[in-house]
């Protein structure tokens, strides 16, 4: 635990006429492993019992790159928000030292898409954290759980559940081998492939595009722009667990475009690096009904990239020994991982219903949502012929919203769309 519980305050100095009685500033950007002061969203901590912790954030109107739709703030801004406590309190209350690697092991989110709504000012938030199945190595940390409560105006927002492994910089230098130097990692990266057009991902901009084209309409090569002010706000030795979700999250709104959706929930387990040096396959598949075992017909998955079929039995098994050499907790990271993607799937009950598709998919088309009315997508990341990871995303269809520009995104489209091993998981910073 902290020596203070808490970050200090600071009291207006006296002016004439009403003052506030604090100043509202963020947490110094070290402490969330940002560079850039304007990308730090964390306000405030203070620990209100022994592993129990109460962290504030405020999300701006709009971001550069996590920005909002159909007057709804981005999910992602709700992860990169539970991604900054992770660095927080590994140094503030569990006394992590600066140069420690955070690396995720598990995530799993679920958001009410109703309290993401925009409004006229910034939005406040605030997050109730309990850490558990704590681990240490020679007194310092080596790997904990944390179980996210958000809320927003005293309103439920949403929940999460996060572990993460802490290594020593020694210990990280001998599990990355000669991948290890972020700056040589970044050097050797592939060239950057062409975007998607931004509107197939609910993207405005082509530089926030993550996905580039394949010969398969569900299948795409990661983007790893290595210039990217945000996801690549500082060297790092391979792709960020951020961009990996947000490549997840462009791969369920490119599979079901023109539908506009918003995710509302998300379970992985991570099993390996992605690596810089190498091009990255993701792959999205729609479901069908659980209790038939079925996909949607909708979405045939027949041209699978070849690498899929070694990495279904390959990367299952390296996955667990990579978990067990990445740090303490590996076993429980796998249970909870599994524990979490049922939550995610609850409410998965019987059909009540179609939506029909717009005009681009097949005639007669339909797809299936569960009791929730939400859509289920598994995307999964192979890289020579190695499973990254899988994920399970929802996501709810969203109405006609007059001022949504097209794929559902604010905005306006900026062009047509261009033609067509070591193991280990995503830094969290």
């Amino acid at each position: 635990m902290s020596t203070t519980g808490q970050l200090s305050t600071f009291s207006a100095a006296a002016a004439a006429g009403p003052s506030p009685r604090t100043l509202t500033t963020t947490v110094p950007k070290e402490y969330v492993h940002k560079t850039a002061l304007s990308e730090v969203l964390l306000t405030s901590w203070k620990e209100t019992d022994p592993d129990i912790h109460t962290v504030t954030a405020e999300w701006p109107r709009t971001h550069t790159f996590y920005s909002s739709r159909n007057r709804l703030h981005d999910p992602l801004l709700l992860v990169e928000t539970i991604r900054q406590t992770i660095p927080l309190l590994s140094h503030l209350a569990y006394n992590v030292p600066f140069g420690h690697q955070l690396i995720w092991d598990h995530f799993t989110y679920s958001l009410d898409p109703g309290t993401l709504r925009t409004e006229t000012a910034p939005t406040e938030i605030e997050l109730r954290i309990v850490c558990s199945d704590i681990k240490r190595r020679k007194d310092t940390l080596s790997a904990l759980t944390m179980d996210v409560e958000a809320t927003r105006n005293g309103i439920r927002l949403g929940t999460a559940v996060a572990r993460f492994t802490s290594h020593a910089p020694a210990i990280y230098r001998r599990l990355r081998g000669e991948y290890g130097d972020a700056r040589e990692a970044m050097a050797r990266a592939v060239p950057l492939p062409p975007p998607v057009a931004p509107r197939r991902v609910a993207r405005a901009l082509y530089e926030s595009v993550m996905l580039s084209p394949t010969d398969n309409r569900n299948r795409w090569q990661l983007r790893t722009d290595t210039t990217h002010p945000v996801i690549f706000d500082h060297p790092v030795d391979h792709a960020p667990g951020m961009l990996l979700l947000e490549a997840a999250h462009q791969a369920v709104h490119a599979a079901l475009h023109p539908l506009p959706v918003i995710p509302v929930g998300l379970s992985t387990v991570f099993a390996r690096y992605a690596e810089l040096d190498a091009p990255c396959w993701i792959e999205a598949t729609v479901l069908g009904p659980p209790e038939a075992g079925a996909e949607s017909d909708a979405y045939p998955d027949s041209d699978a990239h070849p690498d899929s079929a070694a990495a279904a039995g390959a990367g299952t098994g390296a996955g667990a020994g990579a978990g067990a050499g990445a740090g303490a907790g590996a076993g429980a990271g796998a249970g909870a991982g599994a524990g979490a993607g049922a939550g995610a799937g609850a409410g998965c009950g019987e059909e009540v219903g179609a939506v029909e598709f717009p005009e681009e998919f097949p005639p007669g088309a339909a797809l299936w949502t569960d009791a929730s009315g939400l859509v289920h997508t598994r995307v999964t990341a192979h890289q020579n012929g190695l499973e990254l990871f899988t994920a399970t995303v929802t996501a709810r269809p969203l109405g006609t919203d007059s001022d949504a520009g097209p794929g559902g995104e604010s905005g306006t489209e900026t062009g047509a769309e261009p033609s067509a091993d070591s193991p280990g998981n995503p830094r969290t910073d």
